[in-house]
């Protein structure tokens, strides 16, 4: 397993490289420029030339490229335009809040999904209802859910906070911040995963083992949680890894939502004031948190099945 692990941290490697490469040419092909976006369209030649000189902006894409390579091999990041300071600073302060909305979310996804799965299959008039109200969900936007909720349980119903973040000094009133958008990406990825699990549980119950069990009288309940579950929870651990990713795309909009100071709303203020530097840093930061997800949840796949070797 650990020569796996290795092979898979070097392809990541490349995979960062790759994902930062393609930013910065989608970044030449973008129009406007940062110049413009901190001068204003009234600036004077002179001051766009020398605004342009002090942000490396008046040399070649190929050097400044290459600049850009060597700083990644070493950590650097570079500084972002808009705000001044370190781009790994940025992400360093950002980068919790929106850790900690996904691994919300995405628990809180798990937990939906799973157990209305385990009780659809429990009778076929809840199934049917289970199945339709899931497939509603999943047709709803996460701005429009998230939209919703807001209004719902903020607004008209005063529980939760309705925007903002105080900080982690107040780790309790911090995560009540974060509920309610975490319910939003929860509900809005609960439906992938249900229909995941009920499919995966209805294959694994039809086994002949399964059969077994029921001859022999064992509980549904029991069969259901403790020979169904395990085997069935394979192909969900997959649609986990992918998932991940997504919650941190929904993560994006999610924060304009409810004003969270994440990478999301970094993103946003960061293309609005065409700031390369940091929507570069942004998009290998967000590239690496996908890549060892998806590495965790490949290893996860051999505690779940001891059969599985890897190559």
């Amino acid at each position: 397993m650990a020569a796996y692990a290795l092979r898979r941290l070097l392809l990541a490697l490349g995979t960062l490289w790759l994902a930062g490469s393609l930013v910065f040419l989608a970044l030449l092909l973008l129009p406007g420029d940062p110049v413009q976006a901190i001068l204003g369209l009234e600036a004077s030649p002179e001051a766009r030339a020398a605004l342009e000189r002090a942000l490396g902006l008046d040399r070649p894409p190929l050097p400044r490229y290459l600049d850009w390579l060597w700083g990644l091999l070493r950590l650097d990041l570079g500084e972002s335009i808009r705000y001044g300071k370190p781009v790994g600073e940025l992400l360093e302060e950002r980068l919790p809040l929106t850790l900690a909305l996904v691994g919300l979310g995405l628990s809180g996804a798990l937990l939906l999904a799973l157990p209305l799965a385990l009780l659809a299959l429990r009778s076929p008039p809840l199934d049917l209802l289970l199945s339709g109200l899931m497939a509603f969900l999943q047709s709803l936007p996460t701005f429009f859910l998230g939209v919703v909720l807001l209004y719902a349980f903020a607004v008209h119903l005063p529980l939760l906070p309705a925007s903002g973040f105080p900080g982690w000094e107040r780790p309790l009133e911090a995560l009540r911040h974060l509920l309610l958008p975490a319910f939003t990406l929860a509900l809005a990825r609960a439906a992938i995963l249900f229909r995941m699990a009920r499919g995966s549980l209805l294959e694994v119950l039809s086994q002949d083992y399964i059969r077994t069990a029921r001859a022999k009288g064992v509980p549904e309940g029991r069969v259901l949680l403790k020979h169904a579950l395990k085997p069935a929870s394979l192909p969900l651990v997959t649609l986990l890894g992918l998932e991940g990713g997504f919650l941190l795309t929904g993560a994006v909009v999610v924060e304009a939502v409810f004003a969270l100071p994440g990478l999301g709303s970094l993103a946003l203020t960061a293309l609005e004031a065409r700031d390369y530097p940091l929507l570069q840093g942004l998009v290998v930061a967000m590239a690496a948190l996908i890549v060892l997800f998806n590495l965790a949840v490949d290893l996860l796949y051999g505690l779940l099945d001891p059969r599985i070797e890897y190559a």
